[in-house]
This record gives C-alpha cells, structure tokens and sequence, in this order.
C-alpha cells in the first residue's frame, strides 16, 4: 500500500514545518502543491522554504516553472502524479503539501474531463474579456449556465472575479453548446495511493497574527524589491497573486505604502478564511491545532497505515 500524506490549512499555520517533520519521520519526500511556490521569480512573497528547510528534506515542484510559462492546474496535475508515482517506486510514503485547494484536489481525485474546445472560440473569448471586461462574461455564464453561476454566487463568488475560470466556463458553454455544470461530477480518475489527510487549524485571531508576522517579515526581507523587478509584467496571470498585487498600485501611485501593506495583510486574511471554507469541505481530513505536538500528528498518521 502506498500512502500519500496530505497537509493543507491557511497560509502561515505551519504546513512547512511539519512536512519537513514527517518527511524526516517517514524518509520521504515532499511534493509542493503551492501554485505560487512554482515561480522562480517569485520567493519572499509566496514564502517559499528557505535553503535550510530545502536541506533538511528533498522538495519537488518549488520555483521550477517561470511566470512566462503558460502553466494550468491540469498540467500540475499530469506532473505531480508521475512524481509521486516515481517517489512510490522506492518508498510506501510521500508527503503532498500546499493551500491551494483546487491543485490539491487534481492530485487526489482529478477533474472532470472536458472536450476539446475550438482555438477560434477561445480567442474570441478572450477578446471579448479584453473589450468588456469581466462583466461580459459574468452575463454569459448566467445566460449560459444559470445553474452553475448561481452556484457559484453563493458557494464560491470570488470566482466571478477570476478572468481566467470565467473564460474557461464560457468557451465550454460556447464551444459545446452544453452548460458547463453539465460536464461536472463524471467518473473521477482512479488513484493508486492513499491519501491520509492531515489539517492545521489555530483560532482566527491566531491566524491573523501570524500573517500580520508574515507580512512585515517579508517586507524586511525585501519584498518591495522583489515586486518592483516584477511590476513591468504586472498582467501575468502568475502576479495576480495576494502580496504583489497591492504592491503594484503603490508602484503605480494608487496606494501609499503603509496602506499597500495593510491591504496585503488584510486581503491575506480574507484568503486564509477562503482556504478553511475550502479544505473543511473534505470530511476525510483530521485537523489538528497547528501547535500540537508532531508525535501526536505522526502516531494519528500510523494508526491509519
């Protein structure tokens, strides 16, 4: 049996810390499932494990893509499951770890698969996006799926401010001529593994403190300048990303600094409440406080086995 053992819970609880440590436990490796760790060019503001944390157990899938790569969730997840089929090859153990939620679940049950969708509707999609903004497609989605963006209002509605799965859920509307709900909940892939999912939760106002840490940690550590070497491609899609985009509009004369640092680490603490709704979902995931001793996270692990 092969056992793939999952961390998740919100940024700065502590995932690095234990995965480090049941790596060390479990003479395993540890596939990042971080989608912002993949870029090289981003370090100080997706918290990247440092050179230390990087020695003390191997690491896949840290800073090995760059934000010019056109690189999707489906993509990882082809990736991802060869190496963790290569990592079982010569251990019964792997450690998966990472808080975003929708490349977490590419890995343990996959996606839905949908048909290929003509380049030309792709296109003429993204161009509309680029003439009428993210509205066009809201209304089209409502028109097109009413279900599936009702759904989405109440369930996810973040999501309707993100261009990109608001192309994708038009052009499958538009390219199909089916709603794209319809093409969701099929047969999931079969997995070769276990999963065994472990979740790190501490009280909110925990939490709050130790990305408001976070935050002003990063910024000693020059994340300013990071971000202002990145500001000339402030469109990638890689740099829509929590830390960098407020960094931008006080580049570009919209914020003063101490209020772009204030929003990071308020948007920051609304992306950690988004990331619990998402993992608590999953009923199978056993959470622990995130200063529970890792004996007693490593015993839970082993009686499972």
């Amino acid at each position: 049996m092969k056992y793939l053992i999952t961390i998740v819970g919100p940024t700065a609880i502590g995932k690095t810390a234990l995965s480090i440590a049941l790596a060390q436990h479990f003479k395993c490796e540890i596939v990042s499932c971080d989608s912002r760790q993949f870029f090289k060019e981003m370090t100080i503001g997706t918290a990247v494990p440092n050179q230390e944390e990087l020695q003390a157990a191997k690491h896949h899938f840290i800073q090995n893509k760059s934000i010019f790569d056109n690189y999707t969730v489906g993509d990882y997840e082809k990736e991802a499951l060869q190496k963790i089929e290569e990592l079982f090859q010569t251990n019964d153990f792997a450690i998966l770890i990472g808080g975003s939620g929708l490349y977490v679940d590419a890995v343990l049950k996959g996606f839905d698969e949908f048909p290929e969708i003509n380049p030309e509707i792709r296109s003429e999609v993204n161009s509309n996006y680029e003439k009428l903004g993210i509205a066009f497609l809201q209304e089209k989605l409502k028109v097109l799926d009413p279900e599936y963006f009702q759904k989405i209002t109440s369930e996810n509605p973040q999501t309707l401010q993100n261009p990109q799965r608001m192309m994708r859920f038009t052009e499958v509307c538009i390219g199909t001529g089916k709603p794209y709900s319809s093409f969701l909940n099929q047969k999931k892939n079969n997995r070769y593994f276990t999963p065994i999912l472990i979740g790190l939760d501490a009280d909110r106002q925990v939490i709050y403190s130790r990305i408001n840490q976070r935050v002003d940690i990063m910024i000693n550590e020059g994340l300013l300048e990071e971000a202002k070497k990145l500001h000339p491609n402030k469109e990638l899609n890689a740099l829509q990303t929590v830390g960098y985009r407020e960094l931008f509009s006080y580049f570009d004369g919209e914020f003063s600094l101490p209020f772009a640092i204030e929003e990071i680490k308020k948007n920051t603490r609304r992306f950690s409440k988004r990331q619990l709704t998402w993992f608590k979902r999953n009923e199978a995931t056993k959470w622990f406080d995130y200063a529970a001793p890792k004996s007693e996270i490593t015993a839970y692990i082993e009686s499972n086995i």
